[in-house]
């Protein structure tokens, strides 16, 4: 979907697509017309915006083809989709009943992140709708803390400036601006705003800058307003917000929301767990070594990396940040000027919610139209 902001910036809202199970471009173009295209209609749009994920072997097959670029996107046209953004942060494998901190491989000082990267940004340029201003992709942001040595740094600092030089190859050759976020993680070498303007300050932000997750955001108990203005301060533009929710437990020693939370650590995802205590972030790995004891439980509420439904609560007395997620929003798109254009709602944790809708398209459906209804609220007013 499209808006249009007071200042006239259009103003893109999708969902991601790395809620769908697919790693080569058969499956790609499968989720289109059993997952995405019935988003379209229950919202009742002509166009929906998706923010694909392509795991490696389909931006391989598609960076070599030009004749399976332009079947992908014929199939988008042809079922009222398009696309501005990717999210390449997870590189393949992401439904393996498995995942945990395997996502964050490779990192950034691994020579095939930036070579995945560089193609996800080559395969989003042929993409775009002509009428698109600029795409956007997103990554992790550098890789997990542990370990990163300064070699690994030097790296990964390194192949940033090639792919800044990469991306700036790309907009001169096609005429088509791509820029890459980074989007901070709790638990990654880049977990919050004050991190990614001393990692990233330096960087070329015409084609560099944040991917902000309004989930990592909330874990890390940081400050809408204060995150952005920190942002803004440091010359770091954000290129894209993934619109989503932690999981929020007002009081973890309550035996209700104990159990309610037990449910929540499946085995398939991280779910980094915090506690702000004494003005202080703590916090651990994984949901279920906090519930095993490793994180108070007396000093103040629990946010939970868990990618949360945006317009529903999970089970009482757990609630959601959806809240702080409403001040984001705000935030980027309240003022005069519009702060970020691309906006991807990214809840993939529907199929280990304790119970999994029996209509994904009506869930992903109602929180689009969630999102949707706070953007008009805000004075964007929907592009046709």
């Amino acid at each position: 979907m499209r808006f249009r902001h007071p200042d006239g910036t259009p103003v893109h809202l999708a969902y991601c697509s790395n809620v769908h199970q697919a790693e080569d471009l058969e499956g790609v173009i499968g989720q289109l017309s059993r997952h995405a295209e019935p988003v379209r209609e229950r919202l009742g749009v002509d166009r929906l915006g998706i923010g694909l994920w392509l795991a490696r072997p389909a931006v391989t097959e598609l960076a070599a083809d030009a004749d399976a670029l332009a079947r992908l996107k014929a199939e988008l046209t042809a079922r009222g989709l398009e696309t501005v953004t990717l999210n390449a942060f997870p590189y393949e494998g992401f439904h393996r009943e498995v995942v945990k901190k395997d996502v964050y491989l490779p990192d950034w000082a691994d020579e095939a992140r930036l070579a995945y990267t560089l193609d996800c940004a080559r395969v989003l340029a042929a993409l775009l709708p002509d009428d698109a201003r600029r795409g956007s992709v997103s990554t992790l942001p550098l890789g997990w803390r542990t370990p990163w040595s300064r070699e690994r740094s030097d790296a990964a600092r390194r192949a940033l400036d090639r792919l800044a030089i990469g991306l700036a190859g790309l907009e001169a050759w096609t005429g088509r601006p791509v820029r890459v976020g980074f989007e901070p993680e709790p638990g990654c070498v880049v977990e919050t705003t004050e991190q990614a303007v001393r990692e990233f300050g330096g960087l070329d932000h015409e084609h560099l800058g944040i991917c902000l997750d309004a989930c990592h955001l909330a874990v890390q108990f940081e400050e809408p307003d204060e995150a952005l203005g920190r942002l803004a301060e440091g010359g770091l533009p954000v290129v894209k917000l993934q619109a989503s929710c932690a999981v929020e437990a007002p009081d973890p020693a309550d035996p209700d929301a104990r159990t309610a939370l037990r449910e929540l650590a499946e085995r398939r995802f991280l779910h980094q767990t915090r506690t702000a205590t004494h003005g202080s972030v703590k916090g651990v790995d994984d949901l279920p070594e906090a519930l095993a004891g490793a994180l108070p439980d007396d000093t103040g509420p629990w946010r939970v990396h868990f990618h949360a439904p945006l317009h529903t609560n999970p089970e009482p007395p757990l609630r959601t940040t959806a809240g702080q997620l409403t001040t984001v929003l705000d935030g980027l798109l309240g003022g005069p000027t519009a702060v970020c254009d691309h906006i991807e709602v990214e809840t993939y944790t529907w199929s280990v919610l304790p119970r999994p809708p029996a209509d994904l398209a009506e869930g992903i459906a109602a929180e689009l139209a969630w999102a949707r209804d706070r953007l008009t609220a805000l004075g964007l007013k929907e592009d046709h």
